[in-house]
């Protein structure tokens, strides 16, 4: 199991999120530790979690043009908690519908922002539908982003690593990291932008308690003499793609 404290110097970090949430939770350790780097942070929700990771806001009788507003507010503001900007493509949840335009806005994001780094959903959900679909169309985008002949304003992207970031239930998603990321330094900021969720705070707790656990595996896996600190915490992900490197380590 690799274990990193850093992502490649420079350029920037794009997250591909179903919804309005995933990237807080999963990935908002990256994200902090990015933006604290000087490195651009872009978020891409491709739907506000309206009607399916909403529960709250719908018992209390809002409707879904204010539960858009809700979930778009909180995410902003969880998003600059992080140091990150954030797009919201409003494609729509529970079911987050593949198609060919909805690639194609993906595509285009792409090319604006150049990144140098991708984080996004696992490829397998059997809890949510929306996860691997974003997963596919992230991916899918990616390479015809890559393509130069294809039709979209921008220089063709390079080979950007893609990392999955954890899913809810992982033993169910055949989830096996091997990255884990030490976000120690920024996890109060990443904490911060949890609270900005108040339509998901039963999940608080929960993702702090697993970034002590991912904490302590990073330890187990650094080895006993690297001087981490007792409360490390962490975050856990997947490299799709081959690392290149020209030094074993």
């Amino acid at each position: 199991m690799t274990v990193t404290s850093s992502q490649p110097s420079g350029g920037a970090l794009l997250v591909v999120s179903a919804h309005a949430g995933d990237f807080v939770w999963r990935a908002g350790g990256a994200i902090a530790l990015a933006a604290e780097r000087g490195q651009r942070a872009k978020v891409l929700c491709l739907s506000f979690g309206e009607r399916g990771e909403s529960a709250r806001a719908w018992r209390e009788g809002l409707r879904l043009d204010a539960i858009k507003e809700l979930r778009r507010t909180e995410a902003t503001g969880a998003a600059a908690a992080l140091g990150a900007e954030i797009e919201f493509l409003d494609a729509g949840d529970y079911p987050l519908t593949e198609t060919p335009e909805l690639v194609d806005r993906i595509v285009r994001v792409y090319r604006e922002v150049n990144p140098s780094v991708v984080l996004t959903h696992t490829l397998t959900d059997p809890y949510n539908g929306d996860h691997p679909a974003a997963a596919r169309m992230a991916l899918q985008a990616r390479v015809l982003a890559q393509a130069v002949g294809y039709d979209a304003p921008g220089e063709p992207l390079g080979a950007p690593p893609v990392f999955f970031f954890e899913p809810h239930q992982p033993e169910q998603c055949d989830f096996k990291p091997n990255v884990l990321l030490d976000i120690t330094p920024v996890f109060y900021r990443k904490r911060k932008a949890m609270e900005c969720l108040a339509a998901q705070q039963h999940m608080w707790d929960y993702y702090t308690d697993l970034a002590k656990r991912r904490g302590v595996q990073l330890k187990r896996n650094a080895g006993p003499n690297l001087g981490l600190p007792h409360t490390t915490m962490g975050e856990a992900y997947v490299r799709l793609y081959p690392e290149t490197t020209g030094t074993l380590a």
